[in-house]
Formats: C-alpha cells, structure tokens, sequence
C-alpha cells in the first residue's frame, strides 16, 4: 500500500471538509437536525458517486473527448493553485449561495468534489495505482462525512479564527500541491517530445 498516506493527504487536502465547515454551517443554519443529516448523506453520496465515475471511467472520457491527461493536469493543477491562493486570503466559498435546502450542490459539488478532486484523482490513479486511490477516495469521503457529522462540535470547538488558520494552511498546501501537478503535467509533455 505504498503511497496510500500521501494519495489520501492529497485528496482530503483538495476536499478540505475542515475549510468548508463555516460554509456548511452557515448553510444549514436554522435547519431540523433531521435534515441537515439527510443533506450530509446526500452531499458526500453526490461527491462520492462522481469521485467513482471518474477515477474508475476519467481516462476513457478523457480519450472520448481527445483531452490529453498532461494538458488537463496542467489545466487542473491551475484550477487548484487559483482555488489554494483564494483559501489562503480567506475569499473562498464566498460566492456559493443556497438553491432550496439541497445541500448537493454546492456542497457534494463542486465544494467537495470539483475540478481540484477530479484532476488529483486522475493523477493518483496514474502514479498510484487504482486500488491506491479507491481506498484513498474512500477513506476521505468517510472522514469527510465523520467531520460534516460533527460540525457544530468541531466549529465551537475550533472558532471562526481557528477553523479560518486551518482553512488558510490547507489553501497553502493545496498551492503546493497544484505546483507539483503543473511542474508534472510539464515534464511528461517535455519528456514526451524529447
């Protein structure tokens, strides 16, 4: 199971269930306990099901619509450096609003499983292995559950500040992450040609 540490550091980063608890809770805000439950399961089933689809089927969609998987990691790790220096200035999630009280969009996607989790998901597969990154995958998306669950416990334990400090590293690390991805994308492409 080697690299399985780093593939599910990579991938919880990238979905950072930690940064979005403000967001979440200030969307579930005034909700039955009930329901903001049944939008947690709905929410992590919606970012679980396309995480799936596309670590199980990316690459032959990828070859379906003729995307070279390096041009596309360089287009990702883009995404995700944009996304990682937004964290860091703490301006992410402001522009997401609430449609209803279904909590799958924006949060099942593409909060938790965007642009950012598709294209280190594709990577991961490449680099990993498939079985790798199914645990991986799996293993975010259950602690991601497990800290949506415990939200309310976990914000008034943590504050506004201190969830904000968290959400600010992780958008640190996820530009580091994306600056590996471009610097990848680049080498394939420059090794290819050579």
């Amino acid at each position: 199971m080697e690299g399985l540490l780093e593939a599910f550091i990579t991938l919880f980063v990238i979905m950072d269930p930690v940064g979005n608890l403000p967001l979440f809770i200030s969307l579930t805000k005034g909700m039955p306990l009930r329901e903001i439950k049944k939008n947690i399961d709905r929410a992590v089933f919606v970012a679980g099901v396309l995480l799936f689809v596309f670590l199980f089927l990316g690459l032959r969609i990828f070859e379906f619509f003729r995307i070279n998987l390096n041009s596309f990691q360089i287009a990702g790790g883009i995404v995700l450096l944009i996304s990682g220096v937004l964290y860091v200035f703490g301006l992410s999630n402001k522009y997401s609003k609430l449609q209803g009280t279904d909590l799958s969009v924006p949060l099942g996607t593409p909060l938790l499983t965007g642009p950012g989790v598709i294209t280190a998901t594709l990577i991961l597969v490449q680099e990993k292995g498939t079985l790798v990154t199914v645990i991986a995958a799996f293993l975010t998306l259950l602690s991601t559950w497990l800290i949506l669950m415990n939200s309310n416990k976990l914000y008034k334990i943590l504050g506004e500040h201190w969830t904000n400090v968290i959400s600010r590293i992780m958008g640190i690390i996820l530009a580091a992450i994306a600056v590996d991805f471009i610097i990848g994308g680049i080498l394939n492409i420059v090794g290819a040609v050579v």
